[in-house]
């Protein structure tokens, strides 16, 4: 039997890390045979990748660039992981995929969804998420949260105006994907989206109670 495929989404400190940690606890009681992953990277190839991306010495890096490292980190991950552990039957939860693309690359970087859409199709050769959960928090209040962008992290250092232009990508994905993607408000406390979450997975018939 065919896994599910779970991905997480969301802006800079939207508390997705606390998140995962706490259904990977609430998973590993019930004993679900899960596979936990993050984008870029998850694989030695893809992870590499991804310290090129996020080198705060490449700050002249393109949009299209960019993009395409990202895409080339989930084409390693998906033929190499991903695939693998669906075709075993086993639930795989991934830190970001697609649309994180669609928002930073496509919205914010102004490349556009039509170009994004199209590197998704090549890098996830027919493999793409059965649900997507958008961690749903403004960034003024994320970051206000986490308590400033991290100084080793090229994106997070990319100001406020390019990641109100993330959010307003998120948003737009959550209406132009409303069928795979359920936006959760994670205002309240770390316990309470964890609630909601749970709420979710099992509504979808991802998890029995």
């Amino acid at each position: 039997m065919k896994g599910k495929f779970i991905t997480f989404e969301g802006g800079e400190g939207v508390g997705k890390t606390t998140q995962l940690r706490m259904l990977g606890q609430y998973l590993q009681n019930k004993g679900a045979d899960t596979v936990f992953l993050r984008e870029p990277g998850g694989n030695a190839i893809s992870e590499k990748i991804r310290a090129l991306i996020l080198d705060t010495g490449n700050a002249d890096m393109t949009g299209m660039c960019e993009a395409m490292l990202y895409a080339a980190a989930r084409a390693q991950l998906t033929e190499s992981v991903i695939k693998p552990a669906l075709q075993e039957g086993k639930l795989v939860v991934c830190d970001r995929f697609i649309d994180s693309t669609f928002a930073y690359q496509g919205i914010a970087r102004g490349l556009g969804g039509e170009k994004i859409d199209m590197l998704n199709k090549m890098a996830c050769s027919g493999t793409f998420p059965d649900l997507t959960i958008f961690l749903d928090l403004p960034p003024t209040v994320a970051f206000s949260r986490k308590g400033g962008a991290d100084a080793d992290d090229r994106l997070e250092q990319e100001g406020l105006a390019f990641h109100v232009r993330v959010y307003d990508g998120y948003k737009r994905a959550c209406e132009l994907y409303k069928d795979r993607i359920v936006s959760v408000d994670c205002s309240g406390s770390a316990q309470d989206t964890h609630a909601k979450i749970i709420e979710v997975l099992s509504q979808k018939g991802i998890l029995t109670r």
